[in-house]
């Protein structure tokens, strides 16, 4: 086991720390153990890159770590008894463009046999952004942010959220 699996496994192990604290409406503590698990994403990838450190366990883990903790993130905020939470709408959008591609790719895997999944710009901004919108909303439930610019992120993550849904679709179309 390397520091770099230890470090995915890591984040894993936190996001049911991360949704306690949710559940328990300590806006403050969410924010540190998200902060400190999206570190650990950032140590993860840059460390198995630098130091040849990449693995399939790697492979398979960290998108499960990813996906883990910003799916509870939107559901659980969603759910909570914090004064600022997320839209209905958005909340939707942001899980069925997960559900959409899981499936999607499930389907090509089993159609072709193979399945070929590159990170698209329009990946990574959504990435960005969603996690942009956890900071924000949770920093909003400990200190004054302006609905506007809480507004202003919820929509351009959508926006990018739906932009990636449909490369993504494009990118599967041609594999089929």
């Amino acid at each position: 086991m390397n520091l770099a699996n230890i470090l995915t496994i890591l984040r894993i192990f936190l996001v049911p720390i991360f949704v306690i604290s949710i559940g328990y409406n300590k806006p403050l503590l969410a924010l540190i153990i998200f902060t400190i698990a999206g570190l650990t994403d950032a140590l993860d990838g840059f460390i198995a890159r630098k130091f040849n450190q990449e693995t399939i366990l790697g492979k398979i883990l960290d998108p499960i770590a990813d996906k883990s903790l910003l799916v509870s993130s939107f559901i659980f905020i969603y759910n909570s008894e914090l004064d600022i939470k997320f839209p209905y709408w958005f909340v939707v959008i942001v899980i069925s463009r997960d559900i959409f591609i899981l499936l999607g790719s499930s389907v090509i895997y089993l159609l072709k046999g193979s399945l070929k999944v590159e990170p698209t710009i329009f990946g990574k901004a959504t990435t960005f952004f969603q996690i942009l919108s956890i900071i924000i909303v949770l920093t909003a439930n400990i200190i004054f942010v302006p609905n506007l610019l809480i507004d202003f992120v919820i929509y351009i993550t959508t926006m990018f959220t739906i932009i990636s849904a449909l490369t993504y679709l494009n990118n599967g179309l041609k594999q089929l």
